[in-house]
């Protein structure tokens, strides 16, 4: 059974095309669920319009079939709450120049 460090270690490699920095690092994920051989991802995106959401989704979703035991997994992009700034890692916010 995979394991949410996995889970989370996996998404380290997707990124959000605009962004060089990781969906992780942003702050992007919201939740991992691991249900046996199943993982549910909640995500959001730094901002509601972005056209870039669904590549985003479905490349975390590869990177996290990728994982040795899982069989089926679902990323769902979310709204709520809102993503902001804060909820970047302290390397993401120095990376971009964020305060």
């Amino acid at each position: 059974m995979a394991t949410k460090e996995q889970v989370y270690e996996a998404l380290q490699a997707c990124y959000d095309p605009e962004i060089p920095v990781s969906i992780v690092e942003l702050g992007l994920i919201y939740d991992v669920e691991i249900n046996e051989d199943k993982v549910a991802v909640k995500m959001t995106l730094t901002a509601p319009g972005c056209g870039m959401g669904a590549m985003i989704a479905s490349d975390a979703q590869q990177k996290i079939l990728g994982i040795p035991g899982v069989k089926d997994a679902t990323v769902d992009l979310v709204w709520d709450p809102p993503w902001d700034p804060s909820k970047m890692s302290e390397e993401a916010k120095q990376k971009l120049g964020v305060g």
